[in-house]
């Protein structure tokens, strides 16, 4: 072995280790900024779409219903992310049962974050539309039906996960051969393809319906004195949910696409001879593909907070009316139970 040889393989181990760096310190402080901006936006998210002027709303359940998924995405899959690639807390690679639980999971949470912002784009398409019968189908009764059944689709899916997921290699993936190809296809048509497909389609139909309009349609109205009046704060808040949704399909496209791509790439490449660099590579970009799906979910409430007038006029209202005066409700209390138990202590 000459000089330029050893000298070779010394860049080598010097490029891996550097590569193996970058992959853990992403994990250890990319991924817990993101598990604690999605959390917090994910509460406030559902807790702003819980109030009467969003709760009837169908675009604004389907909303609620993707942060409610993932709040537990951040708290499950993302977290043993962080500890298995941040940390090497293996936790994930040791128990089968708990190998298969955790991605059966991962891929449910996902789904339905995802296919519920896919589902209000279609429902906004509707809901813009001049046709009577097409904007029937934007109703608060079928988003509820339309939610309770793709929680159980999912969940149907993705019994596949829970059979075909073993620990190979020290490893917890999906098995090789026929399957192991076929799974890949299907994740990154699942996961990316198809959504970004159907988001674009739904939100350019939308976009289109809104020009075509020559006033803004307004899904709920009032009767005046036996008049039809329309109800122009739904009308705004209806206008602000299409621009949350414009915002958020951009978002998803621009930071879901890398995933699909190095899914597609894993396929045909999965049987292939790999040197020690490689592997690692492909595991750190691999990695960071997921880092920018989760990241994409935890910039939803910053989204909504900029794109709409109406979720911050609630956003603070909510703070000021449940969280700061309760906060200072709690403290008065304390300090007149403390007040009180010291002027016992006197009397006695």
């Amino acid at each position: 072995m000459n000089a330029t040889t050893i000298a070779t393989i010394d860049d080598q181990t010097n490029l891996i280790n550097l590569i193996k760096f970058l992959n853990k310190t992403i994990s250890q402080y990319g991924l817990g900024l993101i598990w604690l901006m999605g959390n917090i936006g994910a509460v406030l998210t559902c807790l702003v779409f819980y109030q009467p002027i969003f709760r009837k709303s169908p675009c604004a359940m389907y909303f609620l219903a993707s942060s409610f998924a993932q709040f537990f995405t951040y708290n499950f899959a993302l977290f043993t992310r962080m500890l298995q690639y941040g940390f090497d807390i293996q936790i994930v690679n040791t128990d089968l049962w708990f190998c298969k639980v955790r991605y059966y999971l991962f891929y449910l949470c996902i789904a339905n974050s995802r296919y519920n912002i896919i589902i209000a784009s279609i429902d906004r398409y509707f809901a813009s539309s001049r046709d009577v019968v097409q904007r029937q189908w934007s109703s608060s009764k079928i988003a509820v039906r339309v939610i309770i059944g793709m929680i159980i689709f999912w969940c149907i899916m993705y019994i596949q996960v829970l059979v075909f997921y073993q620990l190979r290699n020290q490893s917890c993936q999906y098995q090789g051969g026929t399957y192991g190809t076929f799974f890949s296809i299907y994740i990154a048509l699942d996961s990316g393809i198809l959504p970004i497909i159907l988001m674009l389609i739904f939100g350019l139909l939308t976009v289109r319906n809104i020009h075509k309009s020559t006033q803004r349609i307004c899904p709920i109205m009032a009767q005046n004195d036996g008049r039809l009046v329309h109800n122009t704060k739904i009308s705004k808040t209806d206008g602000q949910l299409h621009k949350m949704l414009i915002n958020q399909i951009v978002l998803f496209i621009v930071l879901n696409v890398p995933n699909p791509c190095y899914l597609l790439y894993q396929s045909f490449t999965m049987h292939s001879s790999k040197s020690l660099l490689r592997s690692t590579t492909e595991t750190f970009l691999s990695n960071m593909t997921y880092v920018l799906v989760y990241l994409g979910f935890s910039l939803t409430f910053v989204n909504f907070t900029i794109s709409s007038q109406i979720f911050r006029r609630e956003l603070l209202n909510i703070i000021r009316t449940k969280i700061i005066r309760r906060l200072f409700s709690n403290v008065q209390t304390k300090i007149a139970t403390t007040l009180t138990v010291g002027r016992g202590t006197e009397i006695h």
